[in-house]
């Protein structure tokens, strides 16, 4: 004969696999978070590197990370130093500039409000600089990246864009290294000094100072690249 199975066993059953399969899975994640963060840490590392034109990997991406990177600062709204850190110092760091929420910060700085901005300065090949993060919205979602620049925070050193969901083979062109390569020797601001950011153009002046094109087909995520562009560097400006 079959084992007859009342509804009210099924129900108990079922709610203490659901219940085991839970706790099995909290202690996965619980066991790999620091493993993720670790490895969030590193991309973060990576794609500053990449916007000072250093290769680097996950395994090596901490140790170039402390070569170059000199000093973490944070500054307020109106170009202020109000916290400065060094990276050799990390271990025994329970707070830094590295670990600022970007988004967070720029939303507040757009708004006029108080805020902490991180700012990361350079040392390579005898010359210094700095790189400044982003963050922005493309077509289907968020898109980030860093920008680098020389000492005289105006000519762009290098970038390094990243997005969510752009469409690939149109807005996700945005971290290939052809369209990323027209910014180096760009600069921020104009022949008078004023901050005008790198606009991104269809059809863009190839002899301007401060234009790139744009992606062929991507185009709001081309003028999301100039909007995130122009209002996260703005705060810096001072």
């Amino acid at each position: 004969m079959k084992p007859k199975f009342t509804n009210r066993y099924i129900i108990i059953y079922a709610a203490v696999l659901v219940a085991v399969v839970a706790v099995i899975l909290s202690v996965a994640s619980e066991a790999l978070r620091s493993r993720k963060e670790a490895n969030a840490r590193n991309e973060k590392m990576q794609n500053m590197l990449a916007a000072i034109g250093v290769q680097s990997d996950l395994d090596n991406a901490n140790t170039l990370y402390s070569k170059y990177f000199v000093e973490e600062l944070a500054i307020d709204g109106s170009g202020e130093v109000v916290a400065r850190f060094q990276p050799a110092d990390a271990k025994n760091a329970k707070e830094r500039p590295f670990d600022i929420d970007v988004k967070a910060q720029q939303t507040l700085a757009k708004e006029g409000k108080d805020c902490r901005l991180p700012l990361f300065r350079y040392q390579k090949d005898g010359a210094e600089g700095y790189v400044v993060p982003l963050h922005g919205a493309g077509l289907w979602g968020p898109i980030w990246g860093y920008v680098a620049l020389n000492e005289d925070f105006t000519t762009v050193v290098g970038v390094s864009f990243d997005h969510k969901g752009e469409t690939p083979g149109l807005g996700a062109k945005i971290t290939t290294p052809e369209f990323q390569s027209q910014f180096v020797g760009k600069k921020i601001r104009n022949s008078d000094g004023e901050f005008v950011s790198v606009q991104v153009l269809k059809n863009a002046d190839k002899s301007s100072d401060n234009e790139v094109d744009a992606i062929s087909g991507a185009t709001i995520t081309s003028t999301g690249v100039g909007q995130m562009l122009r209002e996260c560097l703005e705060p810096y400006a001072n």
